[in-house]
């Protein structure tokens, strides 16, 4: 009964909230887009992950979901290793993949199965199939390819947890379905269960990150159930096949088969269930989500999903081009952070392994790229999907309550050492400020504080990633000087951009404080939030290492790679003082030499948009009355570092904030400092653009006469009152309304271009 009433759930949220048009928004989604090398203007400029290889998937999924089922020609769960890349002629399998899009991680506690006939085939290597990417279907909600050496049609729709194949074969003859335990630690278990025509296994997830295999306490469980009766089944290790042997385990390069005889163009169904709690979990889900046989139906169910999902976004007017860039970043916008729990809520506790918890209310989420998604990603769901966005804040409260510490980089339901910042605190912040509910606010408050202004005792717990690093040295010093250099296998240097990225977490702690009435807590973290000031070089303007003594470097980096900066070069981050544009102009000179630099970022070309410490930059022109040169940039970002093709993504999408920017960017306007309720106005991309909102309301952007040429803001109005700020509230977007561009071919440079239309000057 109870699975009955999750199924009913599941079909009444995404009926009830389809789109009212009937456009089936999803065509324009390419779900291999990125899965190849870079062709875009500044692939390999700076960085090399997506020059060499595409880094996210042709994935069908739920928003948010579980799991990323999708198709495998790579056979890893070694960091940086996407399960998919274009470039490869051969296909392995089907996976049940928790990798971290984008995010040069690895993937853990998958499965693969595979299909094959003939000759039975078992290691991913060897059951390699060719496969033409002229036959692919590759949609949010569905995938299918054409296995030719075992011609066989093979299709697979999903749930969150779950999902379906169908598989059709040409000839009549013995076929196979393979299934193994993705695992390179050799700890997975796999079994057969005949009388219910089931395989089930476990592969334990390990956190790979810096050469470390350290395990995370709790594993991927999957059940494998199969409509036909097998005539022969048996388990192997590598390419040694124990013929009617049930069971195998703690080896490396395990799997489980069964065989059964087919006849010509026979469909045989298999269903995949799966769970981060237990075995029952895993049955539980399937049950629920997948109660029936019906390919066709669980299909339908997904695409109306998605349909919900892209059509929170209409968009009118621009090319088909145009279209399927802007829905296929929304649709890689929907990948991370996962529901992490089973139907019933249970998930293993955060960091621990152990007890299982379970969360009451909503889903638990986890796998926040959170260096990342809280610039674009994470500003994005309080507009579009605010609920979630709650949800996914109470689940970063409950692995403080559940670690001890509010993580910075939480994946792998696990403290990570990766990247840099505090930024939970910037997710948390940002939800706050714009009114987000859905989580207890009080105990969020005391994680954030936690972590502005106490360290771990244990060196252990340091290691492995709570806490803030360097906190000693930033509160004595104002900066994180040079000498502070934890060792390198620990990620630990990153001097400069680890300060200014500390400012930018203390201003938003100091509005949360200001509006909790913790007015002390205000005063100092606002006085901490200019310690950019700290680490830019009057002398030249840029960000600059600097010694425990105050003296700076004297070396001519700006525009190299430097180990005191993080993925970049000291001009990139030179930029990275959202909370306070106004005091870098004045600390650069003045409006002119502001100005100045920043066209040189654009004119010698040392904007690099493939990573995002750069993504604000383009919008910083607004701050300064010429807002025409943000209009100019976004649209020259938007057409050269985008391509709707394998490789039209710059850079790593980074668990979708490449691709969130550009949402962001295509609407019309940008979150340039999450933490401050309000959004920059870049240059919209369609004549009209509508955002169906949670409230019921419905926010418009019309751009009039908006075309390539036609870039440049003439003027606007908002509800048909003249609007002449470079800059939008969240309140205003929330109480929706028409805000309308006039566009044209020559900047207006007068528009926007006084002092009080630009964006207001956080800290005073």
């Amino acid at each position: 009964m109870k699975n009955r009433k999750y199924l009913f759930l599941v079909l009444l949220c995404c009926l009830c909230n389809r789109a009212t048009s009937q456009e089936l928004l999803q065509q324009y989604v390419d779900t291999r887009v990125g899965t190849a090398a870079s062709i875009t203007q500044t692939a390999g400029k700076f960085g090399k992950h997506s020059e060499e290889y595409g880094q996210t998937l042709p994935a069908v999924l739920v928003p948010h979901g579980m799991n990323f089922w999708t198709p495998q020609t790579q056979d890893t769960e070694r960091k940086c290793i996407a399960p998919y890349y274009y470039r490869d002629s051969k296909l392995q399998g089907f996976r049940n993949s928790h990798w971290i899009v984008g995010g040069c991680t690895q993937d853990y506690g998958s499965m693969t199965l595979m299909t094959v006939s003939g000759v039975l085939k078992t290691t991913p290597e060897e059951r390699a199939c060719s496969f033409s990417h002229e036959k692919e279907i590759a949609t949010p909600s569905y995938y299918s390819a054409y296995l030719e050496d075992y011609h066989t049609q093979a299709e697979m729709t999903a749930q969150s947890r779950s999902a379906l194949f169908r598989f059709t074969y040409d000839e009549e003859g013995m076929a196979y379905l393979v299934v193994n335990p993705n695992s390179d630690e050799g700890e997975g278990y796999i079994e057969i269960d005949l009388e219910k025509r089931e395989i089930r296994g476990y592969n334990p997830a390990h956190r790979i990150y810096q050469g470390w295999g350290e395990p995370t306490g709790f594993s991927g469980y999957f059940v494998v159930r199969f409509e036909k009766e097998p005539s022969t089944y048996g388990v192997y290790q590598d390419s040694l096949v124990y013929s009617k042997q049930k069971s195998i385990g703690k080896k490396y390069n395990i799997g489980a088969f069964i065989g059964f005889k087919v006849a010509a163009h026979e469909k045989v169904m298999v269903k995949v269930g799966s769970s981060f709690t237990d075995m029952k979990g895993a049955l539980n889900n399937l049950d629920a989500e997948i109660p029936h046989w019906n390919f066709d139906q669980t299909k339908n169910q997904l695409e109306q999903c998605w349909q919900n999902q892209l059509s929170k976004l209409n968009v009118q007017g621009g090319s088909k081009e145009d279209k399927e860039k802007f829905y296929g970043a929304l649709y890689r916008s929907s990948f991370l952070p996962r529901v992490f729990n089973d139907v019933d809520g249970r998930y293993p506790s955060f960091a621990k392994g152990t007890p299982i918890r379970k969360i009451e209310k909503g889903d638990y989420y986890d796998d926040f790229s959170m260096w990342d998604t809280y610039r674009a990603l994470h500003p994005l769901l309080t507009i579009i999907d605010p609920k979630r966005d709650g949800e996914m804040v109470q689940s970063l409260v409950e692995k403080y309550k559940q670690g001890g510490w509010l993580p910075i980089f939480p994946c792998w339901n696990s403290y990570t050492a990766a990247m840099i910042g505090d930024h939970c605190i910037s997710v948390i912040g940002d939800a706050y400020i714009k009114g987000i509910k859905g989580f207890d606010i009080e105990t969020a408050y005391k994680a954030m504080r936690q972590n502005a202004f106490q360290s771990p005792a244990s060196f252990e717990d340091y290691k492995n990633g709570m806490g803030r690093r360097a906190l000693t040295s930033y509160t004595k010093y104002g900066y994180i000087p040079l000498e502070d250099s934890v060792p390198e296998a620990f990620h630990m240097n990153e001097q400069v951009s680890r300060t200014l990225e500390y400012a930018y977490d203390d201003y938003v702690l100091a509005q949360v404080a200001k509006k909790l009435g913790k007015i002390s807590d205000y005063k100092l973290l606002t006085k901490r939030a200019k310690n950019w000031q700290n680490v830019i070089d009057k002398r030249t303007g840029y960000a600059q290492g600097r010694h425990a003594d105050g003296t700076f470097l004297n070396a001519d980096n700006a525009f190299g790679f430097a180990r005191f900066i993080t993925e970049g070069a000291p001009c990139h981050y030179t930029w990275y003082v959202p909370q306070d544009v106004q005091g870098l102009v004045q600390w650069m000179g003045g409006k002119n030499k502001f100005v100045s630099k920043l066209d040189s970022m654009f004119s010698e070309l040392r904007y690099w948009h493939g990573n995002e410490p750069c993504h604000q930059i383009a919008y910083l022109y607004n701050y300064v009355g010429e807002s025409w040169k943000t209009q100019k940039q976004i649209c020259h970002i938007r057409n050269t570092e985008y391509v709707n093709a394998p490789g039209g993504l710059s850079g790593n999408d980074d668990a979708g904030q490449m691709s969130a920017w550009y949402v962001f960017s295509a609407m019309g306007f940008y979150p340039v400092c999450p933490g401050n309720p309000y959004y920059v106005i870049g240059s919209p991309a369609f004549e009209k653009m509508s955002i169906r909102l949670e409230n019921g309301k419905e926010f418009v952007v019309k751009a009039h006469g908006v075309s390539t040429e036609n870039i440049y803001i003439q003027s606007a109005t908002l509800n048909g009152k003249i609007f002449e700020n470079s800059y939008i509230t969240h309140k205003q977007i929330l109480e929706g309304g028409i805000l309308e561009f006039v566009m044209g071919a020559i900047p207006n440079k007068s528009w926007a271009a006084k002092k009080e239309n630009c964006p207001q000057s956080i800290l005073k």
